[in-house]
């Protein structure tokens, strides 16, 4: 036993005197001496290369965010406020009529009148350290940009709350550096500016939610409560708040409605919505937002019991198809020369540059979509709506008649189609030009072209007191006991007689009054001939002909109608209306106001009347046109009027029967009506018992 403890001293001895051996303590220091200078450039290079790439990742960070203005809180403010509120329209006197069309249905609300179960949901989703951050999450953008950089397939997103409100309201949906760099940067100077509650409360109206029971795009959690579960927002169940706070990430992958107006989907439809419901679950569980019990509770639930099956509808366009698209457009032309205007520019410019007005009018749609407008109308409710059942009931139109169309499922083909008479009815107000009611076309859905207001037709013998007569008698050439040749003549240069009378008979010399009762051709058309080179046509220019062509001033054709450029029902009525006011043209009008959402008067219609005849030529011509009524034409409607009213008017056939129209004025209001097929092609002489003009003229339901 001393002889091992001998062994183990002579080995430690030993072990010592090589720690304390010359050479290697020598060796030893070198080696501390090589591994210290390499640690210590290691941490140099580190030091150095951690700065210059925190210097480079924040020069490239400054490079991207250079051209961002500071904003200001107001701006921002604006910005972050500003959603996408629909318009509310109007009839006259203040009647509401209903919701704009709109793409997107939103309805705004308040924080405190949202179920805490939603708020909780779509924190602990979409920002479980929403109430710590400054807008960002460093962590996560770094966790983001590796999984960018690698192209992994994983991606974790690194969006809050905040940066996802900016995203919406502020800047786009691009995909770029430069974008996620001013996106970051505009998080946190909105948090500077706003509380937690603004924020979330904003994201909450902000956030698109898929569709609603109607097929519908919703946005907000108002719109998305009642459109789902036909309930309030601040009234969701747990199951509800989880299930609407999933959708944001996928709305129309997770909606449980189709575009299809609103159907439920599918089981297999339906599956990656409740996925994500529960995915919202666990992680409200694992938040701490919601205990054991009501977790077991809520991961079992059936969701779809509770979705609604149909909700109110949000737009107008299914009860009033016409006149919603028509306040629509004519809107938009309004705010499109404000918006114009606001910029420099006056109306000539926008009618001399199809881009500039392209431009704007794109600008006024978004404008008029985003502001919530209250739209006041001239259109008188009661009225409107007799009219559309009238249309709907009448059943002496005529057949239907076969016309060759393009197959939907293959352009390269052709189908044959049944196309059925259309109409188009004007109703309008002479002292104001206040358009009261119109007839845009018997089925929307089959054809969704407002006759009485951009459907430019012939107007055949309507034309004769708007070009020949009135005209006439103003440039001195006649009056109504001027005495003119209705006999053969030839005046088309084919050797052929022309004009012709609609019964191809001729009465000899007569007066202009009975030529006008009775529509005679010829002596219109030689009327006309001896003003032309005095250039009549102007006339109709001043009462708002928009649509004439350059052979429309020079054609004695223009005389009975036969246009080259058409005019609507609307136009054609509206010019009756002057000599109800002595000769004065008042352009009709539908929109009389529009109001923003501060309540301010940002357009009211003001007329401006335009001189076109004397007051004794209006007169004149419309004492030659109660004769068209008391025994000309269009004696049918003297007969059948339920009440007493000076009406004096024009019937019109369109060349080979293809339009009719009667058009007729009183004191007050001027009225006028077509008949015809979309695709030109003959009226029926006589369909039930009734002749063509007949069927303009009296009603039999």
């Amino acid at each position: 036993m001393h002889e091992g403890k001998q062994a183990w001293k002579e080995k430690l001895k030993s072990f010592g005197a090589f720690f304390t051996n010359k050479k290697t303590v020598k060796g030893a220091r070198i080696t501390y001496s090589v591994i210290w200078n390499i640690l210590l450039l290691l941490i140099i290079v580190l030091v150095i290369g951690g700065g210059f790439a925190a210097g480079t990742g924040a020069g490239y960070f400054a490079s991207l965010v250079k051209d961002e203005p500071i904003r200001p809180y107001e701006k921002m403010k604006r910005a972050i406020y500003n959603y996408e509120e629909t318009s509310d329209l109007y009839f006259d006197n203040d009647v509401y009529l209903g919701k704009l069309r709109t793409d997107l249905y939103r309805e705004e609300v308040k924080l405190d009148d949202v179920s805490k179960h939603l708020i909780d949901a779509v924190v602990a989703t979409e920002d479980e350290y929403f109430y710590e951050h400054d807008g960002v999450v460093p962590k996560a953008i770094m966790r983001a940009l590796f999984q960018e950089v690698t192209n992994s397939s994983t991606s974790s997103g690194g969006s809050t709350l905040t940066q996802q409100l900016i995203k919406n309201q502020i800047l786009t949906n691009e995909v770029s550096f430069e974008r996620k760099a001013k996106e970051i940067l505009l998080a946190l100077r909105l948090e500077q500016f706003f509380d937690k509650k603004e924020i979330l409360e904003a994201y909450l109206n902000v956030a698109t939610f898929g569709r609603n029971a109607n097929g519908s795009n919703i946005a907000g959690v108002q719109a998305a409560s009642k459109g789902i579960f036909g309930k309030e927002a601040k009234d969701l169940t747990l199951p509800q708040a989880a299930f609407i706070a999933g959708l944001p990430q996928s709305p129309f992958g997770y909606t449980p409605f189709s575009s299809d107006q609103g159907k439920l989907k599918d089981p297999a439809g339906l599956e990656p919505g409740l996925s994500r419901y529960k995915t919202v679950i666990t992680r409200m569980h694992g938040a701490g937002f919601i205990s054991d019990t009501d977790f077991k509770d809520a991961i079992n639930y059936d969701i779809t019991k509770d979705f609604v099956k149909e909700v109110p509808s949000d737009n107008t366009v299914e009860e009033y198809p016409f006149l919603t698209f028509e306040i629509e457009k004519r809107s938009i032309d309004i705010l499109a020369n404000l918006l114009a205007e606001r910029d420099g520019y006056e109306a000539e410019d926008l009618k001399k540059d199809d881009n500039l007005l392209a431009e704007y009018k794109a600008l006024a749609n978004r404008d008029l979509r985003q502001n919530g407008y209250k739209i006041h109308t001239t259109i008188n409710k009661d009225i409107y709506e007799r009219m559309q059942v009238t249309a709907q009931n009448y059943k002496y139109y005529g057949s239907e008649k076969p016309q060759e169309v393009p197959d939907p499922d293959d352009l390269n083909k052709t189908i044959v189609v049944k196309e059925p008479v259309e109409i188009g009815a004007t109703l309008i107000e002479n002292k104001t030009g206040k358009i009261i009611s119109f007839v845009g076309g018997r089925n929307f859905k089959r054809e969704q072209t407002n006759h009485a207001t951009r459907a430019p037709r012939q107007n055949g013998s309507t034309m004769k007191p708007l070009l020949v007569y009135a005209p006439a008698m103003e440039l001195g050439k006649l009056h109504p006991g001027s005495v003119l040749p209705d006999v053969q003549v030839f005046l088309n240069g084919k050797g052929k007689p022309w004009p012709n009378n609609y019964d191809m008979r001729y009465s000899g010399l007569t007066s202009a009054r009975h030529a006008l009762t009775k529509s005679y051709n010829v002596p219109a058309v030689l009327a006309y001939k001896s003003i032309i080179n005095q250039r009549p046509a102007n006339f109709l220019d001043k009462m708002g002909f928009s649509n004439l062509q350059p052979d429309d001033y020079t054609n004695l054709s223009t005389a009975i109608g036969s246009l080259q450029g058409g005019v609507t029902v609307e136009e054609n009525t509206n010019a009756f209306g002057t000599f109800a006011n002595n000769g004065k043209f008042i352009d009709a009008y539908m929109i009389d106001k529009i109001v923003d959402k501060n309540g301010e008067v940002v357009f009211q219609h003001k007329a401006e009347p335009v001189d076109v005849f004397s007051p004794q030529t209006s007169y004149l011509t419309i004492d030659m046109m109660r004769d068209v009524i008391n025994r000309g034409t269009a004696t049918a409607v003297k007969g059948r009027l339920k009440f007493a009213s000076d009406w004096a008017g024009k019937t019109g056939t369109g060349h080979e029967y293809i339009d009719s129209w009667f058009v007729a004025t009183n004191p007050n209001v001027s009225f006028g009506v077509w008949l015809g097929y979309d695709t030109p092609k003959a009226l029926e002489r006589t369909y039930k018992g009734l002749s063509y003009g007949v069927r303009t003229q009296i009603y039999l339901g």
